[in-house]
């Protein structure tokens, strides 16, 4: 395989990512789409039945279809093209959905007989997930960042056919929003790099009014507007925790992470916040919440994935603003459905590398991690086995914009190390991760001796990483080496499109 670079200075595949100069791709791509793309106002045709849709749209063999996954594992849209294709017997297509659940369990099938033979998406886990790992996908998995997807849509790289967009709400006009209808989701973020630049748009509805009280997708870029029964249950949405852990290790991880963040400095007026939605990063926020109030502090916004807890933090006077990409729960919903400073944001504006996106303004993101080595690498996207379990979603994007990147994980789980020599899958480059934060120490980045020489007085349990790798041996023992010797699966793809890691079939599989 021919590497060349790309215009970030990463060595990529040629055939798999023909254009060096993405942030140049991107701005001719912007006046196509001014002077092309936009399909106008007007009322858009409506259908009632996939079948119908399909022949308007065309849909043939080899073609790139794109979903979003606001409405995650409670997502039903995918799932009724899924059936029309298998239906058509339609071969040897590309799925580009910005995520896969559990509940998208009908495209395993499809993977085994050729119906689907590449996926590029951001995160994955369940059904599908262990189909591919197994080796049955005939092409190839490419996974990416959230920020990542943005820039090969806008950049031409992906080039999709017919983008099927979830959306709550919609209007005759095409215009739609996830605030209205038995299906709220929120934001709706993620889908409008493929309502910008996809080559035909189809809003999939199952709330169709005369008019919308908010517009998030704008009808000049739509095509279509398909009226189902339903779009799928928004009680899904909210598929893991969203609450503060109270598990006593990971209260403790919390503590020193927000100590660690207040001792360098970063808690203070303007602060620029993220974490994630599982049960320690909300735990480490609640800990900065308490020193903020205690300091009178007010934060100029916290963004990412927004859950109820950063809706209170926002209502309380701590955040001047969120900036939403997607709503993590039913409180986030309401709030964005209710609040003007609660404000949505595309993916590119999140994410994308070429675009100044949000994440560049970052003071501090809290990331979790399924495994950790000793050069700092995160793995977030398969197990110590190799099993598929997650993806990047927008982890390698924060870590590269904050100033300051901390990764919170016990040192131990389920009698294994979370830190590794070397980790099983390169999710997150340990060149933007600056500290390690575990219930028995913590750890910072060699690369990071500005934070080395202020945290030299603290009384935080900073040792080297390599210390706590020998802490954790002493209780779990030295693992046996693994090797990956399947046949390469797919390749995890870093933002600016540079390939970091290959996936492999699962040996004996």
């Amino acid at each position: 395989m021919n590497m060349i670079k790309n215009s970030l200075g990463r060595l990529v595949p040629d055939d798999l990512t023909p254009f060096q100069g993405a942030d140049q791709i991107i701005k001719k791509n912007k006046r196509i789409l001014v002077d092309e793309v936009i399909v106008g106002g007007g009322n858009k045709p409506v259908e009632t039945d996939m079948t119908t849709l399909f022949d308007k749209l065309n849909i043939q063999d080899g073609m790139t279809l794109s979903f979003h996954h606001h409405l995650r594992n409670g997502d039903g849209v995918l799932n009724m093209v899924l059936a029309e294709i298998k239906k058509r017997k339609l071969k040897n297509l590309t799925l580009a959905p910005s995520a896969i659940f559990p509940v998208h369990e009908p495209m395993v099938s499809l993977i085994k007989n050729g119906a689907i033979t590449n996926i590029i998406t951001n995160y994955i886990n369940g059904p599908v997930a262990l189909a591919i790992e197994q080796g049955y996908l005939k092409g190839m998995l490419i996974m990416d960042t959230h920020g990542g997807r943005s820039r090969a849509i806008e950049s031409g790289e992906l080039n999709i056919d017919v983008a099927f967009i979830a959306t709550p709400a919609c209007d005759r006009y095409g215009h739609g929003n996830g605030i209205e209808g038995p299906s709220q989701c929120g934001t709706l973020g993620y889908a409008i790099p493929d309502l910008m630049y996809a080559k035909q748009k189809v809003l999939i509805t199952d709330h169709l009014v005369d008019r919308v009280k908010k517009i998030d997708l704008d009808g000049r870029y739509v095509h279509m507007i398909c009226h189902v029964p339903s779009i799928g249950d928004s009680q899904g949405i909210q598929s893991g925790t969203t609450k503060p852990t109270r598990d006593p290790i990971q209260l403790r991880i919390a503590k020193n992470t927000a100590q660690l963040i207040h001792e360098l400095g970063y808690i203070k007026k303007g602060f620029r916040f993220q974490t994630g939605a599982g049960g320690t990063s909300l735990a480490v926020a609640e800990d900065i919440k308490h020193i903020m109030k205690d300091k009178k502090i007010m934060g100029a916004f916290a963004s990412g994935g927004i859950t109820n807890f950063l809706v209170k933090m926002h209502e309380e006077g701590l955040f001047e603003k969120l900036y939403d990409v997607q709503c993590f729960d039913l409180e986030a919903i309401k709030s964005y459905g209710r609040n003007k400073n609660h404000i949505m944001m595309s993916a590119s504006e999140y994410g994308n590398p070429y675009a100044k996106p949000i994440v560049n303004d970052l003071d501090v993101v809290v990331l979790g991690a399924t495994e950790i080595d000793l050069e700092f690498n995160v793995n977030v996207t398969t197990d110590s086995f190799g099993h598929i379990i997650g993806g990047s979603g927008g982890h390698a994007d924060t870590a590269y914009g904050a100033k300051l990147t901390v990764i919170t994980t016990n040192l131990m789980k389920s009698r294994l190390s979370m830190i590794k020599e070397h980790v099983t899958t390169i999710t997150t480059p340990g060149e933007t991760v600056d500290v390690l934060v575990t219930e028995r120490g913590i750890a910072i980045n060699p690369r990071r001796q500005d934070l080395i020489d202020k945290l030299k007085h603290s009384k935080l349990p900073i040792m080297p990483i390599e210390d706590l790798l020998h802490i954790a041996y002493d209780f779990t023992g030295i693992p046996k080496s693994t090797t990956r010797d399947g046949r390469i699966i797919g390749y995890v793809r870093y933002r600016d499109g540079s390939i970091i890691d290959s996936l492999y079939q699962i040996k004996g599989v």
